[in-house]
């Protein structure tokens, strides 16, 4: 359910990219049992025997649906042949590349596999997008009858400390996120999207949809530590010239590998998420 990410600072190494997104899915392994288990739910007797995962990065989704449904196959889309390399070296490593196969398609200028599929699943990947009503159309053709398709994307992006942590002036991870989110908006004008009325437009019937919330209190693992660092050393990362002198030190110095001041020496570290989440099916 996370979305690709790229940063610096802890990030820079080679690897961080993917790091950023199997971070994810261990830190937020409980979320995403709950989607799922939500989605099995309206699933009832039919059997989802074929899923489709569009968008699916390393895999984080496509784990989460086959710890879920383990007798399914999953067809993991993403446009990287190295997400997609990197997916299929896990699924070995499970003992799932059986239960795994991958399509490596750009959806802004390709179609999606043949169907038909028993649900498919978008997490935080329709917002990016070109042309959603035909993605959107695609989805509903290639669903199995009685199939259904299930969509998450964020409702607040991961936050990790108080409003107040004791230095710099109150309110930094806000004023990050608002630059953040207005970047993101210009590059993926659908993000903030009304996505209900975007399902129902294009040949959906909305039976459901719900927020899922994350809230990890102290003490954290060190998995979620580094979570917070990756994260917040994207957003430094790309913050450019917007953030003033203070707000720059003040994260420099939580992002500090040795520092007093760095996020590992913190009692008061957190991770707070929610996502919206969607469960259609073909109308009529």
């Amino acid at each position: 359910m996370g979305e690709h990410q790229h940063g610096a600072h802890a990030g820079s190494e080679p690897g961080y990219f993917l790091e950023m997104l199997d971070l994810d899915g261990v830190v937020l392994a409980d979320t995403f049992s709950s989607v799922t288990k939500w989605i099995a739910g309206h699933l009832g007797d039919h059997r989802a025997s074929r899923i489709l995962d569009l968008g699916s990065g390393t895999g984080t989704g496509t784990f989460a649906l086959l710890r879920r449904f383990t007798d399914a196959q999953v067809t993991a889309l993403d446009a990287s042949a190295d997400m997609l390399h990197y997916l299929l070296e896990r699924a070995r490593r499970a003992g799932l590349d059986g239960q795994v196969v991958t399509h490596q398609a750009d959806l802004d200028s390709s179609r999606l596999p043949a169907g038909p599929f028993d649900l498919t699943w978008a997490s935080a990947s329709m917002h990016h997008m070109a042309d959603p009503a035909r993605v959107l159309a695609d989805l509903r053709a290639a669903l199995a009858p009685g199939g259904l398709f299930a969509m998450v994307e964020f409702e607040t992006f991961p936050r990790f400390l108080p409003h107040d942590f004791g230095f710099g002036t109150p309110g930094l991870e806000d004023r990050l996120n608002a630059v953040a989110d207005r970047k993101r908006e210009e590059h993926h004008p659908t993000v903030n999207s009304d996505w209900t009325a975007r399902l129902t437009a294009n040949g959906f019937e909305v039976r459901e949809e719900r927020t899922f919330q994350t809230d990890l209190r102290a003490p954290l693992s060190e998995a979620a530590q580094r979570y917070a660092r990756v994260t917040l050393s994207r957003l430094r990362e790309g913050m450019g010239e917007t953030l003033s002198d203070e707000d720059r030190h003040t994260l420099d110095a939580l992002l500090s590998e040795h520092g007093p001041e760095r996020l590992e020496t913190r009692a008061d570290l957190t991770v707070r998420s929610s996502r919206r989440a969607w469960i259609a099916a073909p109308a009529g």
